[in-house]
């Protein structure tokens, strides 16, 4: 398997009735509880993708996944294999939002209110030039269909 993929087990507890209950035996902590006619597999990965943000943001080491096969589901209970594509979480992770308070002198924000500045791209650029980081641009080209 491509290791940009990862899949960990997740125990279902079907005991109360109306909800799932998620467990992940691989992250004690990492539970959640959804209503049975939810989508279980798109909540079990978005509680298990909120557990590894949390892990990477406190520098903690991701476990290797656990067979599916060696997990052992009790009465009530089913295992159900969770995949992560990993590129496409830390994409989403480190490039989530996050806002911050700015103060500005009053004279300072009317000037950038009345020129229509962007100030989340201006910030931006300017932590990035501040940082020396480059900001790589990728574009997508679509080629025009053929009309008939």
């Amino acid at each position: 398997m491509n290791k940009d993929f990862r899949i960990y087990p997740a125990l279902l507890s079907f005991d109360i009735p109306g909800d799932i209950g998620i467990v992940f035996p691989d992250f004690p902590g990492c539970t959640g509880q959804c209503k049975a006619d939810a989508d279980v597999m798109a909540y079990a990965q978005e509680t298990l993708a909120f557990h590894l943000s949390g892990m990477i943001d406190d520098n903690e080491e991701i476990p290797v996944p656990s067979l599916v096969s060696d997990i052992r589901a009790k009465k009530y209970e089913a295992v159900m294999p969770v995949r992560i594509y990993m590129p496409q979480f830390l994409e989403n992770l480190y490039n989530k939002a996050e806002n911050r308070t700015v103060t500005l002198p009053y004279w300072l924000n009317k000037a950038a209110k009345e020129a229509h500045i962007n100030f989340s791209q201006t910030l931006q650029d300017a932590l990035m030039e501040k940082l020396g980081i480059k900001r790589e641009i990728k574009r997508r080209h679509y080629k025009k269909s053929a009309q008939n």
